[in-house]
């Protein structure tokens, strides 16, 4: 018997898998097919906004994507570096064949974690608690726990034009009986929608007509590990044009033969991925969209059109792509497909990821109706820690929106649910002055070393660089600087006002255009390292504004520990709103908090749970 079966080799099966097996539990990843582990069958970036900082958060609580990122990168790229530290994040073009081979050999090498290649088709189900799978030829195999990361595979289709093929992504096989038997159990089952734009042949693009995407020319990584950098002259260029009226025009004359308008599709797509008709449709006062040019890895010939993801049939794929400065006479490689697939209700999740409706049994990525890699790969880390915590009669972690992008992400799933492949975005976040790229191992490293994913190296380096940090905040407020300052000079240069009365370094660095390395020649160096240094800078001068969130934090805090009893029935609360009774009684808020922001939920609901709780339990 095994204490944890992962069902599925994408990226929150793989964080799942390592995480509950480091943890020292015995494991075993299922897979359809162990060489598609860890693949990017969409786009080969790991990153973007907020989706850079749920990979650093990730990295904090000792998960392996931001590491194997770091590993195997074409280009790395900080994002709104214009922009206030609250809304930078870091993206990477990883490469598409070594970043997988990379993540298949550290599972393989893994201790405590065996790999199966079969179908499930079923659990193993005894008084409402899972014990283990069922495979496709029939032979059970007993778990105390399992985790379903199935991906896009649930009853898969691919669409193109108006023809549907039953298949997985990038031609894989995919499950067809699984999600039939999790209705069966009583699960919501939703369909949901996503696509991938067509590849062109490299050598086939005329780069002149393009503007060249260089990344950004600094030491940057994901992995708070990390110490070895590819230089920019080594990284692999990007490069940006756009559709134009012409494109427009063969879209609209066509949309009758886009699986998305011909009536053949049942699932719902992304909202904040579309495809280009839907662009074209939902923006038609826009006259060109931007398209991304990505090569893919350095070992293939193959360059990602980004933003042009299609349902198109292949001919009009031809005759739209060619319109495009630097494509006119490109060659596809591989034709843009979308595709469609079963997904469960997430408002049937605690927010550890563990079902209501099947104790022991935990979703993560896709099937809980999240886009991308990096949702998918947070998703699999907690439900990786929390089966382990599970079976060890322990408390599940559940991190707080005030403390991390994974859990603004799971509350968003587990309290609002979604009709559309959720993706993580940064106006998601009310405290993202908090939630930033630079300071994620101060948020959530402790939890990472608390459930052993994280080393004693690493949390000991973390502890010398906070008590670093926080040593030179407090120095700088005991240097001076005078009027007669030398530093005016500097001050001058780059048109800051001059001193006209004594002022604190710890002052002085509060001004906007003042950082803590134009501050060195004048104060004794204490040999912080660079992101040492960034971090003073960034709670020096945001102090004001960060000290307000925590206010606001605070605030919340009374709230998020109001606890709401698991036996209360709602239907017994008087002068509850019906629709207040029937949400509270589905989705079973934890919090306070959590009840007041489930949709629907109005104050009045809450200031008459308040007055119940406090005459029925605290009365």
């Amino acid at each position: 018997m095994y204490d944890i079966i992962v069902v599925g080799g994408g990226h929150a099966g793989i964080e799942a898998a390592l995480a509950s097996s480091r943890i020292g539990k015995k494991t075993l990843l299922i897979t359809s097919n162990f060489k598609n582990v860890g693949s990017c069958p969409c786009n080969t970036s790991i990153g973007g906004p907020a989706k850079g900082i749920i990979v650093r958060e990730i990295d904090a609580l000792g998960g392996q994507m931001g590491r194997s990122t770091d590993k195997n990168y074409l280009q790395m790229k900080m994002l709104n570096t214009a922009k206030g530290p609250g809304v930078q994040s870091l993206r990477a073009q990883v490469d598409k064949q070594a970043y997988p081979r990379y993540m298949q050999t550290v599972i393989r090498e893994q201790e405590n974690l065996d790999v199966l290649e079969a179908m499930v088709e079923d659990l193993i189900i005894d008084n409402q608690t899972v014990k283990g799978v069922v495979l496709e030829d029939g032979k059970p195999i007993e778990s105390k726990a399992v985790i379903l990361t199935t991906g896009t595979y649930l009853k898969a289709e691919v669409l193109v034009g108006d023809k549907k093929t039953p298949s997985g992504p990038d031609k894989q096989r995919q499950s067809l009986y699984l999600s039939d038997k999790l209705r069966d159990l009583g699960f919501r089952i939703q369909r949901l929608k996503t696509g991938t734009p067509p590849r062109v042949e490299i050598n086939s693009v005329d780069y002149s007509k393009t503007q060249l995407q260089p990344g950004t020319d600094d030491e940057l990584a994901f992995s708070f590990d990390t110490d070895t950098y590819i230089s920019i002259n080594e990284q692999t260029p990007c490069y940006l044009t756009y559709t134009n009226e012409i494109t427009h025009k063969i879209i609209r004359d066509n949309l009758h033969k886009s699986s998305m308008y011909s009536g053949i599709v049942k699932g719902i797509g992304p909202r904040y991925c579309p495809s280009i008709e839907d662009k074209v449709v939902k923006f038609s006062d826009k006259k060109q969209h931007q398209i991304f040019l990505e090569p893919e890895s350095k070992e293939m010939n193959t360059i990602y059109v980004q933003g042009f993801s299609t349902s198109l049939p292949h001919e009009i794929q031809e005759e739209m792509i060619r319109t495009i400065p630097g494509l006119e006479n490109c060659e596809i490689l591989k034709y843009a497909y979308a595709i469609e697939y079963d997904a469960i209700d997430p408002l049937q999740l605690w927010a550890s990821l563990e079902t209501k409706v099947i104790k022991n049994l935990f979703t993560a990525g896709q099937i809980n109706g999240t886009s991308g890699y990096e949702e998918a790969a947070a998703q699999g880390l907690i439900a990786g820690i929390n089966a382990v915590k599970k079976i060890d009669g322990k408390e599940p972690l559940i991190l707080k929106r005030n403390e991390a992008y994974i859990g603004v992400m799971i509350d968003d799933l587990v309290t609002k649910g979604t009709k559309e492949p959720y993706r993580m975005l940064t106006s998601r976040a009310e405290y993202r002055l908090l939630l930033r790229h630079d300071n994620a191992d101060d948020r959530l490293m402790k939890y990472g070393y608390e459930a052993g994913l994280v080393r004693e190296e690493s949390y000991q380096r973390y502890v010398h660089k906070m008590e670093n940090i926080y040593n030179e905040m407090e120095r700088l407020e005991t240097i001076r600087f005078t009027p007669k300052s030398e530093i005016n000079e500097v001050l001058e240069k780059i048109g800051s006002t001059h001193l006209k009365e004594g002022i604190s370094a710890k002052e002085l660095l509060q001004r906007p255009e003042v950082d803590y390395d134009l501050l060195l020649p004048f104060i004794e160096d204490q040999g912080l390292n660079k992101e040492e240094r960034k971090r003073v800078t960034i709670l020096v001068k945001y102090k004001g504004y960060i000290d307000k969130t925590l206010r606001q934090v605070e605030k919340q805090r009374k709230m998020e520990e109001k606890h709401i009893p698991d036996n209360i029935q709602y239907e017994d609360v008087l002068n509850l709103s019906l629709e207040a009774k029937q949400k509270l009684s589905e989705i079973r808020p934890l919090t306070i908090a959590q009840a007041s922001r489930i949709s629907g939920i109005n104050p009045a609901d809450i200031s008459v749970l308040l007055i119940y709780l406090k005459q029925k339990y605290e009365g």
